[in-house]
């Protein structure tokens, strides 16, 4: 079946955010004195902020009141928060640009499909805004990958079947949603970790003209 809708996720995948994360998480289970790594992390990529922090209270075997644990979240994305008030079109990894120009090129439909709730602060930081058509975060879906709500209604909101869409993402909670929404999962990254998607490119550098129109055509 062609494919002519394009959901994008974007740390790890359009901009090098995923470090950022990486930073807040790390400080926060120091100050919480619970081993962190970049491993661990790993399991974090394409998770809720919600989620994640319960994953690294679970590691290390703590259990919080309600209020510290609101407390810790908002103190965690503040930290992040930091981070992206500095970005800028350096953040932008290697060859998106000429991946995004050309399926806009082509009259295909993109999407953002992310759970991260500063997606258009991010974008707009980065210049890159103006190449989606639809933009699906954290602020308008309630189940996180690797439930696939947030590809759903990617597709949905473009107008394009499920079948017909090609997901970009470099998470295992995110090729799982993919997977499950019946969607062409390309993952970005290490084949070892996305090895359930359906090809796996470490950068889009790899990526070529002449698969992306297989695609389409």
């Amino acid at each position: 079946m062609n494919k002519n809708g394009f959901i994008f996720d974007l740390d790890g995948v359009i901009v090098d955010t995923a470090k950022y994360h990486f930073k807040a998480w790390k400080s926060l289970a120091d100050e919480l004195g619970i081993h962190f790594d970049e491993t661990l992390n790993e399991e974090l990529k394409g998770v809720s902020r919600v989620d994640s922090l319960h994953k690294i209270l679970n590691w290390g075997g703590l259990t919080i009141s309600e209020d510290e644990f609101n407390a810790f979240l908002v103190s965690k994305n503040e930290d992040y928060l930091k981070y992206i008030d500095n970005m800028n079109t350096d953040e932008i990894l290697p060859d998106v640009c000429r991946v995004l120009d050309y399926l806009k090129s082509k009259g295909c439909a993109i999407a953002l499909g992310s759970a991260s709730k500063n997606a258009v602060k991010i974008l707009t930081k980065v210049g890159l805004l103006h190449y989606f058509d639809v933009i699906v975060d954290g602020n308008s879906v309630s189940k996180a990958k690797p439930n696939p709500e947030v590809f759903l209604k990617a597709a949905d909101l473009l107008g394009v079947y499920p079948k017909q869409c090609v997901v970009f993402e470099d998470a295992i909670a995110g090729i799982e949603a993919a997977n499950v929404a019946e969607m062409y999962a390309i993952g970005v990254g290490d084949p070892q970790i996305l090895k359930n998607a359906d090809v796996v490119f470490n950068d889009f550098t790899k990526l070529t003209v002449g698969f992306l129109n297989n695609l389409i055509n």
